[in-house]
């Protein structure tokens, strides 16, 4: 009996033929593009690179048109940009060899750059919309926390043949692994590292947290970062942290917040006294849901700052960084990797993040336009409805793409994700086994209840 091949989740069927530009987009994109491309000049020629045919405005287009239309290589590209040209790229004849030779060369520090330089502008885009709702436990956690990311690693897969200098290149290689930073307030990505070897622990980018985060910080750490010296190193700063507790972890208990059927809360010394693993005093927060017991452990000692089920909250959105891992290697190809060189496959990491953080933003904007949490926004179907509101651009029955996926009448795209789970109010009681249902029991975010706490604190 043959065995089946092992498939890769991340490897869904390509497709073989792009997808269409809308006007309307690509003059958005280019709009917002354009600016920060620009700055680049003079970084440019520093780098001592010709103001060649294939400079970075071409680049940029290309690797943005690889990725929002889904072309299957670089040969179509060609085909395209000889035809019909993409975004701001009038029709020009290049030779496929010359643009796969391109994406092998082309400095991937200029595609950081505009990346970086754009993230501002999307920060100021999203403070500026009003009617879109904030996660509860978020609600609460803006008012003692300047920032609350959430970190984690993750490993780019294989690599796949979209250039023809990848025909030898066996399948199911490992190509390194990237680190990155999630703004959990406004979504977007804070800062993105690379390191070439694939299997390095998580542990390799704490050095690049800590050189990144300051005061005020609320990191959400998976236990990729169990260590406990990084731990105390965050502490000294004044950057609060929460992750999950290992299984067979030795601690001692120094003091009981709550204990009871369904909710324990204690502060807790772990450590051996070592370099490697000192004391440091933690607080234990432990959950029962169902049958199933959930342990968090959190810097913030004080229950006041940081009730126990606002913890337990907080630490399950850090799942939205797999979310933003699951959009860019699936949805955005970044697990089909173009090229097997370094500077490459930087080239393709960072234009992917650039979409993606352009995705976010559009979804974030329908979210304001419908006044619903972003995590009701689907950002795939979001990807995927382009082609409708293409149609129906030309059509004459759309202008804006925002309007379009909040119309009523344009729901049937599931731009909207169906609420599966009854909306349950965040218990933001410090000690809720021994206090009364009071006004102050469940999280409530109306201006008239946010004035009472300001005066009672």
């Amino acid at each position: 009996m043959t065995s089946r091949r092992r498939s890769n989740r991340d490897h869904a069927k390509k497709n073989h033929q792009p997808g269409v530009e809308d006007e309307i987009i690509a003059a958005q994109v280019e709009a917002l593009l354009t600016p920060a491309i620009f700055n680049q000049s003079h970084y440019y020629r520093q780098l001592g690179l010709r103001n060649r045919l294939l400079n970075l405005p071409l680049m940029m287009a290309a690797v943005l048109t690889l990725l929002w239309r889904n072309v299957p290589g670089v040969r179509e590209l060609s085909r395209m940009l000889g035809r019909e040209g993409f975004l701001w790229c009038e029709p020009t004849q290049v030779s496929q060899q010359a643009i796969a030779q391109r994406f092998l060369t082309f400095p991937s520090e200029l595609f950081e750059r505009v990346f970086k330089e754009l993230l501002p502008e999307f920060r100021v885009k999203w403070h500026q919309r009003k009617q879109r709702l904030l996660p509860q436990s978020i609600e609460f956690a803006q008012a003692k926390f300047e920032r609350i990311w959430a970190c984690d690693g993750s490993t780019l897969e294989a690599i796949f043949k979209k250039l023809d200098s990848l025909s030898d290149v066996p399948i199911g290689q490992l190509a390194g692994k990237m680190g990155v930073v999630i703004d959990l307030v406004t979504r977007l990505p804070i800062e993105i590292w690379f390191r070439e070897n694939p299997k390095a622990s998580d542990v390799n980018f704490e050095k690049d947290i800590l050189n990144l985060v300051t005061s005020g910080t609320l990191l959400l750490l998976d236990r990729g970062f169990y260590h406990f010296q990084f731990w105390q190193e965050l502490i000294n700063r004044d950057i609060h942290f929460i992750t999950r507790l290992k299984k067979g972890a030795s601690l001692q208990i120094e003091r009981v917040f709550s204990n009871s059927y369904s909710i324990r809360d204690r502060i807790v010394r772990m450590g051996s006294g070592t370099k490697k693993t000192p004391y440091i005093t933690v607080r234990l927060v432990e959950i029962k849901v169902g049958k199933v017991w959930y342990s968090y452990l959190t810097s913030v000692l004080d229950p006041l700052n940081l009730p126990p089920y606002v913890v337990a909250d907080l630490y399950g959105r850090r799942w939205r960084i797999e979310e933003a891992f699951n959009t860019v290697k699936r949805l955005l190809g970044l697990s089909y990797l173009w090229t097997g060189s370094v500077n490459g496959i930087k080239l393709q990491m960072w234009g992917t993040w650039l979409f993606y953080a352009v995705l976010v933003d559009l979804g974030d904007a329908v979210a304001d336009e419908l006044s619903l949490p972003f995590d009701r926004i689907s950002l795939e179907m979001i990807y995927r409805g382009l082609y409708h509101f293409h149609v129906a651009h030309h059509k004459g029955l759309a202008a804006n793409p925002v309007t379009y996926f909040a119309a009523p009448e344009n729901q049937d795209l599931g731009i909207v994700k169906t609420v599966r789970k009854p909306n349950v109010k965040l218990i933001i009681a410090p000690f809720p086994d021994s206090m009364s249902r009071t006004d102050n029991f469940f999280f409530d975010s109306s201006p008239q209840a946010c004035l009472t706490s300001a005066i009672a604190s």
